[in-house]
Parts: C-alpha cells; sequence; structure tokens
C-alpha cells in the first residue's frame, strides 16, 4: 500500500478552525482570531470546507484506463523539458522514462534550460534525432510553433504535460494529447483550502509565471475562486518566472514582508518551487516555517514539497500532481497514437496532501497505476 493511505484522516482533523471565525470585509487577517467575527461568506466557506474535505482523502483507486492496444515495440520518444530544475517536469520525465523501459523502447530527455533560445534549440536537436513521438514538456507550444509544424508535418505525434490549458487531444496546436490535472480544478481546490483553512480571514500573497500561459491561466482562477469570500483579500499578484524564482525569491520575498508584515498570512504559487526558494527569506526574518504564512502550492508536489509540508517547513500543503504516473500516461498515449486509436482521456483528480494526511509519503499517485498498464500493454 502506498504510504499516503496509511493516515486515517477525519473531517474534524482536516479542518480543525475556530468556529468564530468569518470572512467579512476589512476583518482581521492574522493567523490567529481573537475576536469572533460574524460570518460574511457562509455559503463559499461550507462549500469549501466540504470540497477540501473531499480531496483531502487518501484512499486513490486507480480510476484510469483499463483496456487499450498493446504495445508496440522499437520506438523513440524524446521529451524536451523547459527546465530540469522545475522538479514537476523533471518528475514526468523519470516517468516516461521508467514506463518507456518498460515497453522496451528508448527514451531520451533534452533540456530547454528555461530559456526561449534553449527551448527551441532542444526542440530543433528533437527534430533531428527523428523520434516516434515527441513530448513538451511544461512550455507553450506556441513558442516553437514552426517546430510544432514542422513535427505535424513528418507525423511525428506530439504530446504535451502542461502544455496547453485543457487536458487531452488539441487541434490548434496540434497535440495527440495533453496530459495534465484539469486546471480548474487544481486551482478551485488551492484557494478554497486558504478559505477553508483561514475560515474566511486570509491576506493572500499570490505567485505566478506570467510567460507560461498554462501557469497564468491557472494563478487567475486562483485569484477569481479567492474573490467567492470577501475577506480573503489578495495583497499581491506576483509574477515571477520560474526560471528566475531561484535568484529572485529573496529579493520578491522581503519586498512582500516590508509591505504587508502579519498582514500576509497565506500564500498560493502555480509552482511549489517558489517556496523552495522563499523559504531562506521568511527564515532569516524569523517567520516559523510552522506558521504563516501558510502556503499551498497549487502544483507539482514533487519530492522536496511534500518534504517541506511534512517538515512543517514554510509550506503547509500541496495539490500535487502524480507526476510518476502521468510519465506512464504519457507512454500509454503515445502507444495508443502509434496503434491508430484515439487518446485515452484520462485525467487524474485532484488531491490536496499535508502534514496530516501525507503518511510521511514524498509523493502521490493512483493505487495500482503501474500494473493497471502493464496489463493493458501486455508486459
Amino acid at each position: 500500500m502506498h504510504p499516503t493511505r496509511q493516515a486515517v484522516v477525519t473531517a474534524a482533523a482536516l479542518l480543525v478552525m475556530a468556529a468564530t471565525a468569518g470572512c467579512q470585509p476589512g476583518a482581521d487577517t492574522s493567523a490567529s482570531h481573537r475576536s469572533p467575527a460574524k460570518p460574511g461568506c457562509p455559503t463559499a466557506l461550507s462549500r469549501a470546507k466540504r470540497d477540501v474535505q473531499r480531496a483531502e482523502e487518501v484512499n486513490a483507486p486507480w480510476k484510469g484506463p483499463t483496456t487499450g492496444p498493446k504495445a508496440v515495440h522499437g520506438k523513440t520518444v524524446v521529451y524536451i523539458a523547459q527546465t530540469l530544475t522545475n522538479p514537476g517536469v523533471a518528475g514526468v520525465a523519470q516517468g516516461v522514462e521508467e514506463a518507456a523501459k518498460i515497453v522496451g523502447w528508448h527514451a531520451r530527455t533534452l533540456n530547454g534550460q528555461g530559456t526561449p533560445d534553449g527551448i527551441r534549440a532542444a526542440f530543433q536537436q528533437a527534430l533531428d534525432l527523428k523520434p516516434d513521438g515527441i513530448v513538451i514538456g511544461g512550455f507553450d507550444p506556441q513558442s516553437v510553433a514552426a517546430d510544432v509544424k514542422k513535427a505535424n508535418k513528418a507525423g511525428i505525434p506530439l504530446i504535451g504535460w502542461h502544455a496547453t490549458a485543457a487536458p487531452g487531444p488539441s487541434k490548434d496546436p496540434q497535440l495527440f494529447s495533453n496530459v495534465t490535472s484539469r486546471v480548474e480544478d487544481v486551482a478551485k481546490i488551492s484557494a478554497d483550502w486558504i478559505i477553508a483553512r483561514s475560515n474566511g480571514h486570509a491576506g493572500v500573497v499570490l505567485f505566478t509565471d506570467a510567460s507560461i500561459p498554462f501557469a497564468k491561466h491557472k494563478s487567475d482562477l486562483i485569484k477569481k475562486e479567492l474573490t467567492t469570500c470577501s475577506g480573503t483579500k489578495l495583497l499581491s499578484y506576483t509574477n515571477l518566472p520560474i526560471p528566475q524564482a531561484n535568484s529572485r525569491s529573496i529579493g520578491a520575498v522581503r519586498s512582500l514582508l516590508s509591505r504587508f508584515g502579519s498582514t500576509w498570512t497565506y500564500s498560493a504559487a502555480i509552482n511549489d518551487l517558489y517556496f523552495k526558494d522563499a523559504a531562506p527569506a521568511l527564515r532569516a526574518a524569523g517567520k516559523d516555517g510552522a506558521g504563516a504564512p501558510f502556503n499551498i502550492g497549487a502544483g507539482d508536489g514533487d519530492p522536496s514539497a511534500f518534504q517541506r509540508v511534512n517538515g512543517k517547513e514554510f509550506q503547509a500543503a500541496t495539490v500535487p500532481e502524480p507526476l510518476s504516473e502521468q510519465g506512464w500516461q504519457i507512454i500509454d498515449e503515445f502507444n495508443r497514437a502509434f496503434a491508430g486509436t484515439p487518446a485515452s482521456g484520462y485525467v487524474a483528480p485532484v488531491h490536496i496532501a499535508t502534514a496530516t494526511n501525507s503518511g510521511g509519503a514524498l509523493s502521490w499517485d493512483s493505487e495500482g497505476y503501474r500494473q493497471a498498464y502493464r496489463k493493458i500493454w501486455g508486459t
């Protein structure tokens, strides 16, 4: 059994909050609410608590495909990573390589280095290798539109990971499938976690990477959901490109602390790595790793994010993608493309991992996905 299923989680344990807190305009947004406040958004708060409780459940039996074509043999796929410093992108690459070995394929990963020129160079290298399939790993296909068209013309199936806003096949850009959780669900549950955990009183900083349409769309949806409760105040909508997060996060966090002080009680980010880079600045400011600001990553749930969550080190929760599982799904989607059958259409459900329900695990995947895919492939 996966370690995350070992925790016994109850609604009471998940949402232990002061019953007197509310979400009225101008309410105190400090981590502890010393005076009762009349709820200003009871409907939104009730719905958020219900949805968060469901997302924090730990039982996750496989609900993905159980039928499909047997594995074809002798294929080569190239995974173009936006940057391998992004743990989510890297985690999926590892899943692709693992699954490719199972079906007897050759998988190669190329690092785009997080720059437009680097990604274009990696894509051109991929085309020169004349593979059977190419993965667009975590970057906008429109940024390499000419190369995408070359691949389409050459009959090379393209599969994205977080490449477009929606999961499944795409006509423009032309992708056989895009593997991702449903961004609307991830964004909504991330914002709902803040509403529920704060009982509607939160001063929120939201981190995004506006250069990636998928990421910008996700953060816009988080912002929209936060507005459903009038007591959750968006203090700052901070654009910090992922490749620059390591160098710019400390300065950004210091500036935010200077501007907002103790009114900054919660954060959400489109990727967990923002909190890895923010931790030194928060620590230097004397913040408690288990205290405010309480941070939730709306993706990707890599092992370092789980370590921070489990250790209560400046990250309280993550909405993890099943990274390894999605790598296996990419190989399965390629196999369907090679066999001339439609994409599976599978989308993993959202989950929230916290120190309470993670059971000490460093990842989140559905139970039995490897066995299910191997049965499909006949391996």
